[in-house]
């Protein structure tokens, strides 16, 4: 059983509960179980076009999109960092002594092979134990 497990959650993605339930099983009876979102800041030349205040809005957009996936899930709480995603996962779990990953992952596309996903990122890289739990979509 694990301390303190950190569930890394796309908000676009229809995975979330599964990954949930996931680290409450492996989680140990006074274990902490973080949600975690990474707000992508904008690429390149694109940031120079988008106001701030959608920039902000955005960011609290994203913020209370966490709160409803998490709203009746007790036992977890949220967290939400800004930054290029997968790195941002590394760092977060390095930095909060995370011992634990849980996360979802969709079927590999041929791209995904060449390019790399944010969970194989995030396998290679941890320095803790990390759970991938595979979609059936």
């Amino acid at each position: 059983m694990y301390q303190k497990i950190l569930v890394p959650m796309a908000l676009n993605h229809e995975v979330s509960p599964a990954t949930l339930k996931v680290a409450k099983s492996l989680s140990a009876t006074d274990g902490e179980i973080i949600a975690l979102h990474v707000h992508e800041a904008l690429q390149g030349s694109v940031s120079a076009y988008v106001d701030e205040k959608a920039v902000k809005s955005g960011f609290e957009t994203a913020e209370k999109l966490l709160k409803e996936k998490l709203a009746g899930v007790d036992d977890i709480s949220a967290r939400m960092v800004k930054g290029h995603t997968a790195r941002s996962i590394i760092d977060f779990a390095k930095s909060n002594g995370i011992d634990c990953i849980v996360m979802g992952s969709h079927k590999p596309g041929l791209v995904d092979y060449f390019l790399g996903s944010t969970a194989a990122f995030v396998v290679r890289h941890a320095k803790c134990a990390v759970h991938v739990h595979r979609s059936h979509g």
